[in-house]
């Protein structure tokens, strides 16, 4: 869980994720939307894969980055469950 919350703490990490929502994408193709060196790309990609938030598959000589849902989905269900403590424990 750490790794996941200092994975999305960096602005760019998020931009990264929002780019990836709309389908997989090469380390070019997302560095087409940062000022920034395809190497540094590369290196908030292998963040947000420690975290696995992300997933790399090679296809020929690229690699393409895309969305691990089933994180998003453990992280919701784990803020849920604090949400229906406090109400349960406003009911007494």
């Amino acid at each position: 869980m750490n790794e996941l919350f200092k994975a999305l703490s960096d602005e760019n990490r998020r931009k990264i994720l929002d780019l990836l929502r709309d389908g997989d994408l090469t380390v070019g193709e997302i560095a087409d939307h940062f000022e920034m060196s395809k190497p540094g790309i590369s290196q908030h990609l292998s963040v947000l894969k420690n975290a696995n938030l992300v997933f790399a598959e090679k296809k020929g000589q690229y690699v393409y980055y895309s969305l691990n849902s089933s994180v998003f989905q453990d992280v919701m269900k784990w803020i849920f469950q604090f949400n229906q403590s406090k109400g349960d424990d406003q009911k007494t």
